[in-house]
């Protein structure tokens, strides 16, 4: 009987063996991208549905999507949105993971109640990308740009006091980094510490940072980073939304309320239009023990759009305005030698008055205008051409404490103007190919309005820079690569007079960059990217010719005419693994710069009738940046969720075998969300908790007016509540930033030598949708 038994029993462990091993195999992955055939743009909420088992997904607002767990075999997918031709597609799945992208053509049918949105170009890069939108955003609003941002890995900010912050990106800011409002690269003042982005991050509804060097695509001054503010895309049918959000802060007494109505007109179809409006007023920030004199600030912005898109051509008009008024520290200011001594020393200012919302001398009042017109034609679906002109209007008054009815005048009054015009062809290929080349022009000319009584910091000057650039991406399966190469040409022409004596110069810049990047799924679960890039940055006319005393960073600055350009090499390297309740991402980066340009503290002081100045001057040395940032979540189950974020970043000067000053420590931001309900309940809440750690900067340069602040720890917590009325939604949060009201300073703050940070600070926001 045994021996009857046994083939049987064979028959079985073979049969398990079979099984067990399909279902081994059980564990592929369809990775993909939706997209727009005609422009290559990103569709988010496309349906992508597997017909032999009836799985699928949907696109998120990149265009991305994934399907796991699939069996080898063949799958026949069909791919769905509104508007849009639908995909049926045969794909042969064998190895660990399969990347297809799916380009969707618009129906040229009239589709009665469907909206097509309009375009908004989408940014498709190897190198590291990170985006802000939806609830992160929702969270965010009320801070600048620079604060708001610092919810990515890697970014920091560069601060004068606590309302003045810019974002800083793997140790790079300023000039380096590009902000492209709506797809216009904001030009203002922006080589100042002081001088934060002219931007309301309320009129966004994505905010984008890709931490790779980006001169092909934008310019010289994308060396360190891009930032991408965008705005929704334009309706194009009749459909009306109007967002309100109110905010509410008890340190400084803040209150902002921004604003925005959009909507799309029903005889002309393909017409929409937006209007946005926000305005924020602030006293005095309160350190934990004590009022700083002189902090509070006032903003007024607005913006509005009007488009129209039909199947071949797109137009769109936009405008935004930026105005605000900011109070400088007093004591940053200090009367003389022996009372700056005294204030680094102390590290807290003399004067500590009652809370005020007054703004006076020092202060900065700046606006700034910003006006585009873009238009595109398809000329086949799979070539697009576009056109894109803007206009900004930037003035920046600087105001010092002076005496009798010079009080009333500033002493730095600039207005700068520039002219943007671009103008490129994008395709789109069926045979895996897309890509972009064309040129772009840049012509500014900023002035020193007369009148001011002091020798301008800057002089005036003309600049006019052309660039040509050309770009390729394949894609197939699961690789990406993409490469490109670009060619840029810069006359700068200034002049100012010093007393009665005329100085002038011109200079010309010029310099080729490159990139090649590529982006492998190394399996159904972990991804792969590396980008290296060549950049090079011209140095500013500030690093060039400043010569006096900065008011609003209340410093000398000395400048060097004989600079010569930056030119980097960076080496990004990107890994992500997603498996069920696990997410982590992992960027590798090393940054190679000749001739790097900083700002260095001398050691030495400027006393004037207007006060005693620290002085410092723009030096250049070989430098070498390296560092790694780091993210992950997991969820613990339904309603517990648990996040992890820190960055680590050395900066060295290779010349000297020293430290560059102002460079982010070492920073690790975690926290625990617990979620009341499911997540698809449109009542539902959320509770989170966060701890904020941050490393003394033991790198210092050799020399700096006082030691590296301690390291700190800040507890926070939020409340979200999202409350269904009707059709409408109403969002509404409390956040308690520095729970414990700790004491601390950041060293990347300017003002550090003279105050502590910011105290506990209590938001209460409101969002209502309708």
């Amino acid at each position: 009987m045994l021996h009857k038994a046994k083939p049987y029993f064979l028959f079985l462990v073979f049969g398990f063996i079979v099984h067990w091993t399909q279902a081994q195999q059980c564990n592929l992955t369809l990775r993909g991208k939706i997209i727009h055939l005609e422009n290559g743009e990103p569709i988010e909420a496309a349906s992508i549905l597997i017909m032999e088992n009836r799985s699928g997904a949907v696109s998120d607002p990149n265009g991305n999507f994934v399907i796991r767990d699939l069996c080898p075999g063949t799958y026949t997918i069909k791919v769905q949105y509104l508007g849009h031709k639908e995909i049926l597609q045969t794909l042969q799945l064998t190895g660990n993971t399969l990347n297809q992208t799916f380009r969707m053509e618009e129906e040229s049918l009239d589709l009665g109640g469907v909206e097509v949105h309009g375009h908004r170009d989408a940014v498709q890069t190897t190198t590291a990308v990170t985006s802000l939108y939806g609830e992160a955003l929702l969270q965010a609003r009320g801070e600048s740009l620079g604060e708001s941002l610092k919810r990515v890995a890697g970014v920091t900010t560069f601060s004068t006091g606590n309302t003045i912050a810019k974002p800083v990106i793997h140790g790079m800011h300023s000039n380096r980094i590009m902000i492209l409002n709506n797809g216009i690269r904001l030009e203002g003042q922006q080589w100042g510490a002081e001088h934060a982005p002219e931007i309301d991050p309320f009129l966004a509804d994505e905010i984008t940072v890709i931490k790779g060097a980006e001169t092909v695509r934008f310019g010289p001054e994308a060396m360190g980073g891009v930032i991408l503010v965008n705005p929704p895309s334009l309706p194009t049918s009749k459909k009306h939304l109007t967002e309100l959000h109110l905010i509410g802060g008890t340190n400084g007494q803040m209150g902002n309320i921004s604003a925005s109505h959009e909507g799309g007109s029903d005889k002309i179809k393909g017409l929409g239009y937006r209007v946005q409006a926000s305005a924020k007023r602030a006293g005095f920030v309160k350190s934990p023990n004590y009022y700083q004199a002189n902090t509070g600030m006032a903003e007024y912005n607005f913006s509005t759009a009007l488009g129209y898109s039909s199947g071949d051509l797109g137009i769109e008009s936009y405008y935004s305005f930026f105005n605000t008024e900011i109070g400088i520290l007093r004591d940053a200011h200090t009367g003389n030698l022996s009372d700056l001594e005294e204030i680094i020393r102390n590290g807290e200012p003399f004067n500590k008055p009652d809370f005020s919302y007054e703004i006076s001398n020092p202060k900065q009042q700046v606006n700034h205008h910003l006006a585009k017109l873009k238009a595109h034609y398809h000329l086949n679906p799979s070539w697009k051409l576009n056109l894109q002109y803007g206009f900004q209007l930037n003035n920046r008054k600087e105001y010092d404490r002076r005496r009798g009815d010079l009080n009333a005048r500033p002493s730095l009054d600039l207005e700068l103007f520039t002219n943007t015009l671009e103008l490129f062809l994008d395709h789109n290929l069926k045979s895996n190919w897309s890509g972009s080349f064309g040129f772009n022009l840049i012509q500014q000319a900023n002035s020193n309005i007369p009148g001011t009584g002091v020798t301008p910091l800057i002089p005036n000057y003309n600049m006019l820079n052309g660039g040509v650039y050309w770009m390729e991406k394949y894609l197939k399966g699961p690789l990406e690569l993409e490469a490109g190469v670009r060619y840029d040409y810069r006359k700068v022409d200034a002049a100012r007079f010093v007393g009665n004596e005329l100085q002038e110069a011109s200079l010309d810049y010029q310099n080729f960059s490159a990139f090649i990047g590529g982006l492998y799924q190394l399996s159904p679960y972990f991804s792969f990217s590396s980008n290296l890039g060549s950049a090079w940055r011209p140095p500013n006319v500030n690093e060039l010719f400043s010569q006096g005393l900065h008011h609003g960073a209340a410093a000398v600055e000395i400048g060097d005419a004989n600079l010569l350009s930056e030119k980097s090499l960076k080496w990004v390297n990107g890994l992500e693994f997603e498996k069920d309740k696990v997410l982590i991402e992992f960027t590798g980066y090393l940054n190679q710069i000749q001739n790097y340009i900083y700002l260095n503290p001398t050691g030495e002081t400027y006393v004037s009738l207007r006060g005693t100045f620290n002085v410092y001057e723009y030096l250049q040395a070989n430098a070498l940046f390296y560092g790694v940032d780091l993210s992950g979540s997991y969820a613990f189950s339904e309603r517990i969720n648990a996040y992890a974020k820190g960055s680590i970043i050395r900066a060295r000067n290779t010349d000297m075998d020293n430290y560059f000053p102002f460079i982010p420590s070492d920073r690790m931001d975690w926290g625990l969300s617990y979620s009341f309900g499911k997540k698809d309940n449109p009542n539902s809440h959320q509770f989170t908790f966060s701890n904020q750690l941050v490393a003394r900067q033991k790198r210092e340069p050799d020399f700096d007016l006082a030691p590296a602040p301690p390291s700190y720890a800040l507890i926070n917590l939020a409340y979200q509540k999202k409350i269904q009325l009707a059709k409408n939604q109403l969002n509404v949060g409390v956040q308690v930033n520095n729970l414990l009201n700790t004491e601390y300073k950041e060293y990347m703050n300017r003002f550090r030598y003279f105050t502590d940070d910011m105290g506990r600070n209590i938001l209460i926001k409101l969002n209502y949708q309708f």
